[in-house]
């Protein structure tokens, strides 16, 4: 009965067509992820029309230390997946075991550190971020109603890290289908009905997390024989080794994060310096690169977790053909994106912004960003291997390239062209080439087929 049972969930990537099986697998993250994104669009829709300026920039201001929970709950999840699934590759179930109790343990760990951190300190962090005095009530409200949550957007991504691990990736979209249910409805009982503003929104936001994480764990509970979990205390424990290796893979993982989010941060920056209608292109034009970049990142993290168990199980030619069918899909998906973006940018903008100036703009903005849609589509081809494979070192070197050739190019646009914000443009556009030709050599170097990362487990 139990065998039948574990049938039925997850994907074996090592056998099958390749083709298949990374469609099927990247099908419900790029619905997870377009859901994340139409949720937290209208979030701010919500609380802009009905809570105004000062509910709109506590939100905003308090949620930017919430944000950086989940780049941090996700880079060591992250690992733990890439850990876990060429562990199950290898069919190594004491170790599969031990991973999955020491990811879990660790999570619950990081995510009450970091609780306690904001509660306390909650009012240093808003006055470092420069918060608005009349927004100041409205961010508190919204940041410590929101740290509540912490513990559970953790938990949410290690279950899922660990389903994905196994090949599960479509009872990820049904969790987060239940939070956006339950985050969409609460914003409008609790923002439109009773009037509770920025208070409202973050308990929305707390409840979609619990349902989304509860959601989880109750699949994950329900067949934890086949995922190899108990609930009892002595799951519920650190093993050194693969402590080792989820750190190994999960530190490097973070700090590329960073770098890039850095980097971001720093092209924002100035290009706020150029005045509103910059500003506002470039976010909106964001908002729009974020959606058509969610299918490729579908396909990039498919390709991650194939290329994971493939290793695990010793089938290097079925990497190699992973990574060209991964460059022919991505670059299949960018060519769609790409002529969108030349030949209907109006219409994009004007989804987001009626403003005939921002909408004239971002006409220049995507048909620079036409050119990034190839580079990151062939780019991200190549860093599926190094993901996949537990490079954690060069995966590092490939993230904070990513943040340096951003700053770089953009200064050397800037200094020879002198075309305002357009050069950052440019500058946003070209980042990914160094990091892309460091992974290419890194596949055509064959060092990949050497990783001995089971071997620390």
């Amino acid at each position: 009965m139990e065998k039948t049972k574990s049938q039925k969930i997850g994907i074996d990537l090592t056998e099958g067509s390749i083709l298949k099986a990374l469609l099927l697998f990247a099908f419900p993250i790029v619905l997870t992820n377009l859901v994340q994104q139409l949720y937290s669009t209208v979030d701010l829709i919500i609380i802009g029309q009905f809570a105004g300026n000062t509910g709109t920039v506590g939100v905003s201001t308090g949620g930017e230390l919430i944000d950086l929970m989940t780049p941090i709950a996700s880079s060591f999840a992250i690992a733990g997946q890439i850990y876990i699934a060429q562990l199950y590759g290898a069919k190594d179930h004491q170790n599969l075991k031990n991973a999955i109790g020491t990811l879990l343990t660790l999570l619950l760990c990081l995510s009450a550190f970091f609780t306690v951190i904001i509660l306390v300190f909650y009012r240093q962090f808003l006055s470092l971020l420069n918060c608005p005095s009349e927004a100041f009530s409205e961010a508190s409200k919204y940041m410590l109603i929101t740290a509540a949550g912490i513990p559970f957007v953790f938990a949410y991504n290690g279950i899922c890290s660990i389903l994905r691990g196994f090949g599960e990736s479509k009872r990820p979209l049904l969790f987060i289908v239940v939070a956006a249910t339950i985050n969409i409805f609460l914003d409008l009982l609790l923002v439109v009905c009773f009037h509770m503003g920025a208070s409202g929104t973050a308990v929305a936001t707390v409840a979609s997390q619990i349902g989304a994480s509860a959601a989880a764990f109750i699949y994950m509970y329900r067949h934890r024989h086949h995922f190899e979990f108990k609930l009892d205390i002595k799951t519920f424990r650190i093993k050194k080794q693969a402590l080792k290796v989820i750190l190994s893979l999960g530190i490097p993982q973070l700090v590329r994060v960073f770098s890039v989010q850095f980097s971001m941060l720093w092209v924002k920056s100035n290009i706020n310096a150029y005045g509103m209608l910059a500003s506002t292109t470039y976010s909106v034009g964001n908002k729009v690169e974020k959606f058509m970049n969610v299918f490729v990142q579908g396909i990039d993290g498919a390709a991650g977790a194939m290329i994971g168990q493939n290793l695990g199980a010793r089938k290097h030619q079925r990497v190699v053909r992973i990574v060209k069918t991964t460059l022919i899909c991505s670059l299949s998906i960018a060519c769609i994106i790409s002529c969108l973006f030349l030949f209907i940018p109006k219409s994009l903008y004007g989804i987001f912004t009626t403003d005939p100036g921002v909408i004239e703009y971002g006409v220049v903005f995507l048909r620079i960003m036409s050119i990034a849609c190839i580079i990151s589509a062939v780019s991200i081809s190549f860093k599926a291997v190094a993901t996949g494979s537990g490079a954690a070192g060069l995966c590092l070197v490939i993230g904070v390239m990513d943040g340096i050739c951003r700053i770089l190019i953009c200064m050397f646009f800037s200094f020879f062209f002198h075309s305002g914000a357009t050069d950052f443009f440019w500058g946003a556009a070209f980042c990914q080439l160094i990091p892309g030709l460091i992974g290419l050599f890194y596949f055509a170097g064959g060092k990949w087929k050497t990783k001995k990362l089971l071997s620390e487990g």
